[in-house]
C-alpha cells in the first residue's frame, strides 16, 4: 500500500492561512542581513512565506509585514521580485 506524502504546509505571512509551500514563495534574511527572494525555498536565514498573489505581495508591501517578520528593511525591488514571479507563474 503506497501512501501519498503529504505536502509541506506553510502559513503566508500576510494572509495568515496555511498553505501548500509550493504554492508560497519565501522571502529569505541571512545572518548578513541581506533579504532575497528564495526560489529554491532551501537556503540559510530567516524565511518568511507569502501567497504567490498580487493581493498578499501588495497587502505585505503597503503594511510593512515582511519588514516585521524578518526584522529586516525589505527593499522595493524585492517586491518587484515577487510580483514578476507571480506574473510568470500565471
Amino acid at each position: 500500500m503506497t501512501r501519498s506524502k503529504k505536502a509541506p504546509l506553510r502559513k503566508c505571512v500576510v494572509t495568515q492561512e496555511m498553505i501548500p509551500k509550493q504554492q508560497l514563495i519565501r522571502v529569505v534574511r541571512n545572518k548578513e542581513g541581506e533579504v532575497f527572494v528564495d526560489e529554491s525555498g532551501k537556503k540559510n536565514g530567516r524565511g518568511a512565506y507569502i501567497s504567490k498573489s498580487m493581493e498578499a505581495i501588495e497587502r505585505a508591501e503597503k503594511q510593512e509585514i515582511l519588514n516585521r517578520h524578518l526584522k529586516a528593511k525589505v527593499d522595493s525591488d524585492i517586491y518587484e521580485q515577487l510580483k514578476t514571479i507571480v506574473k510568470a507563474d500565471k
